[in-house]
C-alpha cells in the first residue's frame, strides 16, 4: 500500500521573515546581472559624457551594497508575485502576511513610504502599503517568492497596446517608437520588459514579471526578436541618463500567452538602470 507523503507546512514568522528580508535586499543591491550589463555597457561607450554616467552609476550601487542604504530614494510600490506549491500546508493569512512583511520590513531598512490610500486621497499610509499581490499555484511543495520594489518614474512610463491580430509585423517599430519617446524619463539605461498576449490584464502582469528574467527567452525565435529589438533600441543613441551614448536599453525581455483570435494585446513595462528585484524559496 502507497503510504500518504508527509505534506510541508510553511511557518507564518518564517514567511513574513523573508518579505522583510527581501524588502531590504531589493533596495540595497542591484541584481548581479545588472550591475555587469553596466560595466559591459561602460567598456562599449567611446564617449566621456556616457561613461561617466554609467561610473556613477556603478559606484552609486557599490555604495548602496557596502552601507546598506537604498540605491534610490524612490523605493517604490512593491509587488510581490507568490508560487505557492499544491503540496503545502498554509493556516494563516498569506495575503496579510506579506502586508505585514512589506510593513515592517520599510520601517526596519529606513526606506521611503511611498503609497497613498487612494487617487484621490493622497494622503501617505506611512508603511509602503498596501503591496501588490499576484498569486499562482504550481505542483511543488515550496513556494516561490519574487519581490519587486518599483519606482514612479520608470513605471509612469508603461503602456498597453490593444493591437488587432494583423498588426503583428508592427509590433517591433511600436516597440522602438514607443522607447524613443519614454526611455529619456525613465533613468536610462533601461531595461525592456514586453508582455504579448493573453488579454489586456494578463499582457500588463508578464509585462512586469519579464523586468526580473535574466536570460534570453529560451525561445529561439522570440529570444531573436528581443535581440533584434535592443539593438534597434541602443542606436537611439538615447544613451546612459539621457544624455547620449550607445547603451539605451541593458536588456528587452518577452513573455507570452496565448490569446483571443481576434486580438493582440501587448504591454511594455520599463525598468529604470535601478530595476529591483529579489527572490526566496520556502
Amino acid at each position: 500500500m502507497q503510504q500518504k507523503r508527509k505534506l510541508k507546512k510553511i511557518e507564518k514568522e518564517k514567511f513574513v521573515d523573508t518579505v522583510v528580508l527581501l524588502c531590504k535586499e531589493a533596495n540595497y543591491n542591484l541584481p548581479l546581472s545588472i550591475v555587469k550589463a553596466l560595466i559591459r555597457a561602460r567598456e562599449n561607450e567611446t564617449d566621456e559624457r556616457p561613461r561617466e554616467v554609467l561610473s556613477i552609476l556603478i559606484e552609486n550601487a557599490r555604495i548602496a551594497h557596502d552601507k546598506k542604504i537604498p540605491i534610490c530614494q524612490d523605493t517604490g510600490v512593491v509587488s510581490v508575485f507568490l508560487e505557492i506549491g499544491r503540496e503545502l500546508i498554509i493556516d494563516f493569512d498569506i495575503y496579510s502576511a506579506v502586508q505585514e512583511g512589506v510593513k515592517k520590513g520599510y520601517k526596519e531598512g529606513c526606506l521611503r513610504a511611498s503609497i497613498v490610500f487612494s487617487p484621490f486621497n493622497r494622503t501617505n499610509t506611512g508603511d509602503n502599503t498596501p503591496a501588490i499581490v499576484y498569486t499562482e499555484f504550481v505542483n511543488e511543495d515550496n513556494i516561490k517568492i519574487l519581490l519587486i520594489a518599483k519606482g514612479a518614474g520608470s513605471e509612469n512610463q508603461g503602456g498597453v497596446f490593444m493591437l488587432k491580430p494583423h498588426e503583428q509585423e508592427k509590433i517591433p517599430d511600436i516597440v522602438v517608437d514607443y522607447i524613443k519617446d519614454k526611455a529619456p524619463y525613465a533613468c536610462p539605461p533601461i531595461i525592456v520588459g514586453i508582455g504579448i498576449g493573453g488579454d489586456m490584464e494578463r499582457s500588463c502582469f508578464l509585462s512586469k514579471k519579464a523586468l526580473t528574467r535574466e536570460f534570453l527567452n529560451p525561445d529561439k525565435e522570440i529570444a531573436e526578436l528581443e535581440n533584434s529589438l535592443l539593438s534597434r533600441i541602443n542606436r537611439l543613441g538615447i544613451g546612459p541618463g539621457g544624455l547620449s551614448g550607445k547603451t539605451t536599453a541593458l536588456a528587452v525581455r518577452i513573455e507570452t500567452h496565448p490569446c483571443h483570435i481576434g486580438s493582440l494585446p501587448m504591454a511594455i513595462n520599463i525598468g529604470c538602470y535601478a530595476t529591483r528585484y529579489k527572490k526566496a524559496i520556502l
